[in-house]
């Protein structure tokens, strides 16, 4: 499932979005679906889980897309050659996954699925849930250069 990774500590926004969602000011916070957990409570974050892939089964939807690579909003995030670009910022990717297989790299910024823009994680998830077959290609930014990877899954 995927998921998105916010550093309250640097990223003032996620901190103000964290403190409103749950009314917390200490981490972990996590927000599955609309349900707010604070602190790590395994048996609670298993049964949100559950309930979600329950109720994403009981919808008739089919499984998420997951590249299988741990992603942060890029923001305006400057490219060793000096440009800046917007998009999603690989921060990790998992051995054996679609995003290892298509060759993403830590420091890889997606800027485009299948040839559409991306701005944000959300964005990029909303892609890949409305991508059609079973691979994309991703526009990445790497060093001061683009290019393309067909990510099958």
């Amino acid at each position: 499932m995927p998921w998105t990774e916010k550093f309250v500590d640097s990223d003032r926004a996620a901190a103000i979005e964290m403190i409103r969602r749950s009314g917390q000011q200490g981490v972990p916070v996590t927000v599955i679906g609309d349900q707010v957990i604070v602190g790590f409570d395994r048996p609670k974050l298993e049964r949100a889980l559950a309930a979600m892939q329950t109720q994403a089964a009981g919808a008739g939807t089919s499984a998420r897309k997951s590249l299988g690579a741990k992603v942060a909003d890029a923001g305006r995030y400057s490219l060793s050659g000096g440009a800046a670009v917007q998009g999603a910022l690989v921060g990790g990717v998992n051995p054996g996954s679609p995003a290892e297989r298509a060759g993403l790299k830590v420091g890889d910024v997606i800027v485009q699925v299948d040839g559409k823009p991306i701005a944000s994680v959300d964005e990029l998830m909303a892609a890949l849930s409305a991508s059609e077959g079973n691979s994309v290609t991703l526009t990445l930014a790497r060093g001061a250069t683009t290019r393309e990877v067909k990510v099958y899954f």
